[in-house]
C-alpha cells in the first residue's frame, strides 16, 4: 500500500508529514536501549514481507504485518515503519520521498492502536483479530487519502480496500501463530506496559 509520489493533494501530504512527525515525537520519548534490537528485526520483517507485490488491475497488494509491529511494539511502531518505509522508498522506489509522511501514518497509527489493543487482552487469538483489523484499517487510511486528493482516485481507493480482504484473513492467521510462538518461547519480547 505504497502510495506514489505525485499522487497526493497538498493538504494530505501535509497532514501526512505533520502527522508522523507528531507520532515520531511522542514515540521517540519512549525509546529505550532494549527496543532498538526488536524495532531493527521488525522493520526488517515489515520491509521484506511488503516487498513481494502481487498485481491486482491498477492497484497490487503485500503483505504488510505492521499489526505484528504494532503489536509487539507499540507506539515504537511508527518510527519502525518510517524507516522501513524510507528505505523502501530509497532503494526500490515503492512510495516515495515527498509521500512517505503519508504512508507512515497509513501503516503506523493503525499498528499503534492494535498495539495498544492488545495489552488490553494479551492472547493470540485477539492479536489476529487485530492484525486483520490493522490490514484494513490501512486499506481506509489508504483510500481516504486518496480519496481526498481526486475524485479520478475513487475507483482506485475501491479496489486498494477490495483487495486487502485477503490480505487482512493471511495476516490474521500468520499474526496468529506469531504471537503464539513468541508467547510461549519468549514472551518478555511483547512488552506489555
Amino acid at each position: 500500500m505504497h502510495i506514489s509520489e505525485g499522487v497526493l493533494s497538498l493538504p494530505v501530504l501535509v497532514t501526512g508529514w505533520v502527522g508522523t512527525g507528531l507520532g515520531i515525537g511522542i514515540s521517540l520519548k519512549k525509546i529505550t536501549v532494549d527496543e532498538i534490537p526488536k524495532m531493527g528485526m521488525l522493520a526488517a520483517v515489515f520491509f521484506v514481507a511488503s516487498l513481494i507485490h502481487v498485481p491486482l488491475g491498477p492497484t497490487s497488494v503485500h503483505l504488510l504485518l505492521n499489526g505484528l509491529v504494532g503489536i509487539i511494539l507499540g507506539i515504537l511502531a511508527l518510527p519502525t515503519l518510517c524507516i522501513a518505509l524510507l528505505l523502501q522508498a530509497i532503494l526500490f522506489q515503492f512510495g516515495g520521498l515527498t509521500t512517505l509522511g503519508a504512508n507512515t501514518l497509513i501503516m503506523g497509527l493503525p499498528a499503534v492502536l492494535a498495539g495498544y489493543l492488545f495489552r488490553l487482552k494479551p492472547n493470540p487469538f485477539w492479536a489476529g483479530i487485530l492484525a486483520g483489523l490493522t490490514v484494513m484499517t490501512s486499506a481506509l487510511c489508504a483510500a481516504t487519502a486518496l480519496a481526498l486528493s481526486g475524485e479520478q482516485f475513487l475507483n482506485v481507493a475501491k479496489l486498494l480496500v477490495l483487495a486487502h480482504l485477503p490480505v487482512a484473513g493471511i495476516e490474521a492467521v500468520v499474526t496468529f501463530f506469531i504471537i503464539t510462538f513468541i508467547l510461549k518461547v519468549k514472551p518478555e519480547l511483547i512488552s506489555l506496559k
